[in-house]
């Protein structure tokens, strides 16, 4: 799956087009390598993404191409 879609899916990020901008502007990496919004998620995969002064990581637990609201926080956990 799309790394834009993926977190738009888990809901760590709102609009798919607002993922796509924070993967174009250097913000988003997969295993420690900068993503473009076209990168393939796949589950083991360790995502950090920097929200200006916070940055948050997570590991890709599952990928699922629709969820419901409340089964989006089982794509992934935090570490």
């Amino acid at each position: 799956m799309r790394l834009d879609k993926f977190l738009k899916v888990s809901r760590l990020i709102k609009r798919r087009t607002v993922a796509n901008e924070a993967c174009d502007a250097g913000r988003v990496m997969i295993n420690d390598k900068p993503a473009k919004a076209s990168a393939n998620v796949k589950e083991g995969d360790i995502i950090e993404i920097a929200f200006g002064n916070k940055s948050v990581k997570v590991e890709v637990l599952d990928v699922a191409e629709t969820v419901k609201k409340e089964e989006a926080k089982e794509l992934y956990r935090y570490l």
